[in-house]
């Protein structure tokens, strides 16, 4: 499953509560960094997105750390939350030929007297999500075929990507739904340990 942690829009305490809550998973679970944006100061983070094949449900929600802020030693406030939570995943189509059913159909334009005898036209249709293609622009059906075979992987590629672009922004959003109280898991302390 993939998770992330973020200090939504917090200070600069925040994101080094996400460094700390970062490294704490790395000693006690079996994870592994995806991606990550730094924060302000150097080995903080904004945020940090991993995999881990175990549960990590029990921090899913706000996760609060009590300590005085090391880069403001005279700041009142000690209470800071980082969001940690389980990102959802797109399901992508890997394009398989085998899946393609073609049509043909005489197709008009350039040819001659061939363009009323022979079916050069060609519309393949991708079974898994129904997309289609039509191609016409050659004389031979096979070339045809072979053109709208690209074109209905770039098709299918074009949409994958949009798709996981658009889980990625979703996954970003996440960064202002920060719930500050209501923490599932808390820690205190520079050496974050949990209470």
């Amino acid at each position: 499953m993939i998770y992330q942690i973020s200090s939504g829009q917090g200070p600069a305490e925040c994101e080094l509560g996400v460094a700390k809550l970062w490294g704490y998973l790395q000693s006690h679970y079996d994870v592994t960094l995806l991606d990550s944006s730094p924060g302000y100061y150097a080995e903080t983070f904004r945020s940090v997105r991993l995999y881990s094949e175990e549960d990590l449900s029990e921090y899913v929600g706000s996760v609060q750390w009590v300590c005085r802020s090391p880069y403001r030693p005279n700041h009142k406030r000690k209470n800071w939350f980082i969001d940690f939570h389980l990102c959802e995943t797109v399901r992508t189509d890997a394009f398989d030929p085998e899946q393609v059913v073609f049509a043909t159909f005489r197709s008009g334009g350039k040819g001659g007297q061939n363009v009323n005898k022979v079916e050069s036209g060609v519309r393949a249709i991708y079974l898994p999500t129904g997309q289609a293609v039509v191609c016409t622009e050659e004389r031979s059906q096979y070339a045809n075929k072979q053109k709208a075979l690209s074109r209905l992987q770039a098709l299918i590629q074009r949409a994958n990507q949009e798709q996981c672009a658009h889980q990625k922004n979703e996954n970003w959003r996440h960064h202002t739904r920060l719930e500050r109280g209501n923490a599932q898991a808390r820690f205190e302390g520079l050496d974050f340990h949990r209470v």
